[in-house]
């Protein structure tokens, strides 16, 4: 299975150390080069833990062949959307609500870091989330109590 993601996604699971349930889930994992850009920006959230992984993971997008309704998305979205076309993805890893709703309006099967811990504790990759949704409570990423409280209900936490 492969799965494209987006910058916010793989930031919020580098920030609670859940990066490695992500090769437990899919076979493949890359990201666009504007995503593999914007999260090795030094003074972003967890750039040296995401430039190692990201390691051998980068695939420039085509972005001429696919219509998408961009309404003031960035190029990392953008290009990830397109990526997700160009290579047939099985999932797309995104967290901003505005660029689910364009891929989703696209055809785009989308899946948020929540949602990553969440089948990852279901298919025995992790033990808990309560570890994982703790860490990123502690975190600059703001989720918001309810969806935070919501993963952990659905994982009978």
């Amino acid at each position: 299975m492969l799965i494209i993601a987006d910058s916010s996604a793989l930031i919020a699971l580098a920030t609670c150390d859940g990066l490695p349930a992500l090769p437990g889930l899919y076979e493949n994992i890359c990201v666009p080069r504007a995503v593999y850009n914007e999260v090795v920006q030094p003074e972003k959230l967890q750039a040296a833990t995401l430039k190692a992984f990201l390691s051998g993971r980068v695939v420039d997008a085509d972005t001429a062949h696919w219509v998408l309704a961009a309404g003031r998305l960035g190029q990392g979205e953008l290009e990830a959307m397109a990526l997700y076309k160009q290579l047939n993805a099985d999932a797309l890893l995104i967290d901003d609500h505005r660029a689910r709703v364009v891929a989703e309006h696209n055809q785009i099967h989308c899946i948020g870091s929540l949602g990553v811990l969440l089948v990852a504790k279901q298919r025995g990759v992790i033990e808990s989330i309560t570890p994982y949704v703790q860490k990123l409570k502690l975190s600059p990423i703001r989720y918001g109590n309810q969806p935070l409280d919501e993963v952990l209900k659905l994982a009978g936490e």
